[in-house]
């Protein structure tokens, strides 16, 4: 059975940082995608990030645009487990963030039906 299962979520003040883990078992994901989504309350799910690997030691990543220059992506495929480091962080950043993995196409898609795996999401919130 996968699983994905987040941590690292928690209360933290407007500028400061938080590193989100996303540990993945039941299956190894190394060739897929695998991203972050948030949803705010009333919103509708955001892209985050996403990353794949390309070759060696070489990644992929991509950002959505709220979140560029501030947040950023990374895997240990040894560890199966991938993380988003989230900086000068916003009380617009509040949200449930949830990581999903892309095992058929392995693109870094913004699309939420791209992915057919997802953990249950951690809370995230920025105060002002």
């Amino acid at each position: 059975q996968v699983q994905l299962v987040e941590s690292g979520g928690g209360l933290v003040q407007a500028g400061g940082s938080l590193r989100l883990s996303c540990a993945a078992s039941g299956r190894t994901f190394s060739s897929s995608a695998l991203g972050w989504f948030r949803q705010a309350p009333g919103k509708e799910r955001e892209f985050v990030a996403a990353i794949r690997w390309k070759a060696g030691s070489i990644y992929l990543a991509d950002y959505g645009d709220s979140v560029k220059g501030r947040f950023t992506i990374s895997r240990d495929n040894a560890k199966n487990t991938i993380y988003l480091q989230m900086n000068s962080l916003k009380p617009e950043d509040t949200a449930v963030y949830s990581c999903a993995a892309d095992s058929q196409t392995g693109t870094l898609s913004h699309l939420e039906g791209q992915y057919e795996y997802w953990g249950q999401g951690t809370q995230v919130t920025v105060s002002s």
